[in-house]
């Protein structure tokens, strides 16, 4: 499964980032803590220069929370700051605080200021939001809302300038590619929803099988197609003679898996040397 999206509009999107690097004082980079690297720009280090980076691992409540933790220290071990947080429920935005406010202030304006930066659909919009507490920037859960950079007044002391999601021109690990779609980073016309399904379904069977069997009563060994069809059965998805809808089941499991309703799952762990992940980018196992 190959999968590539590089939309002319982020390449604009880079060069703003870099004009407007002085009028900054920090960047937040906001990667999915449910999978951290994988939704960690590449280059975000030379996009941003000598301006200081604040790691931000959001939607940590569809997480899961010891694999959240290991992810804290791995970034800490490397010196890099980074907090997990919560826009839902409200978590973590005193740490965040904290550690804006420890970055030494660079730009000439009285307010300190604050970039945001992340891959498409990562919530930097819902952050902003919660960390105003008001509901003014634009969010959706679907990847490009936001295409213009967009400032926000959080306090007399600090300002926020939100920008629209990036993504790589290549991905070289293809396991990248399927865990940014897993998570909507990547445009579903895109997409083969069905193989991704078969990908979740082996996933979660090897991983989180007890969540696998709590929602959907699947058994760990049952192939990915007869799950999809289990699925399509159990929920009444039937096409026009009674055939089982596979594809509205793979579309329902992914997008399941993106609200949490599967429970808190993450996809990948620190420095993983071998397992699920490493077969995926080396071969095709669906």
């Amino acid at each position: 499964m190959d999968i590539q999206w590089y939309p002319g509009h982020m390449v604009k999107t880079k060069k703003m980032i870099k004009q407007n690097l002085r009028l900054v004082d920090v960047v937040l980079e906001l990667v999915d803590a449910r999978a951290p690297l994988s939704t960690k720009l590449p280059d975000a280090d030379s996009l941003v220069g000598s301006r200081e980076i604040i790691t931000v691992l959001n939607k940590a409540d569809l997480a899961d929370k010891k694999v959240t933790e290991m992810w804290i220290n791995y970034f800490k071990n490397r010196g890099i700051p980074a907090v997990s947080v919560d826009t839902l429920r409200k978590t973590g935005f005193k740490r965040l605080f904290s550690l804006i406010n420890s970055v030494k202030k660079r730009s000439l304006l009285g307010s300190r200021r604050c970039m945001i930066i992340g891959v498409p659909n990562v919530g930097k919009s819902s952050l902003m939001n919660q960390m105003a507490g008001r509901k003014s920037a634009r969010t959706a859960d679907v990847p490009g809302v936001t295409r213009s950079k967009m400032w926000l007044k959080v306090s007399d002391n600090l300002e926020l300038l939100d920008t629209p999601g990036i993504l790589w021109p290549k991905f070289e690990d293809k396991a990248v590619g399927i865990k940014l779609a897993m998570l909507g980073s990547i445009k579903e016309d895109l997409l083969d929803l069905q193989q991704l399904a078969f990908i979740l379904i082996k996933f979660l069977s090897i991983y989180y099988p007890e969540r696998l069997k709590s929602r959907y009563n699947l058994n760990t060994n049952i192939p990915p197609l007869q799950a999809l069809e289990k699925i399509a059965a159990s929920r009444g998805f039937f096409l026009e003679g009674g055939i089982l809808d596979i594809e509205r089941s793979a579309k329902t499991i992914i997008t399941e898996f993106r609200q949490g309703k599967i429970g808190a799952i993450s996809l990948e762990r620190p420095e993983e040397k071998e397992g699920f992940w490493i077969d995926i980018s080396n071969q095709d196992i669906v």
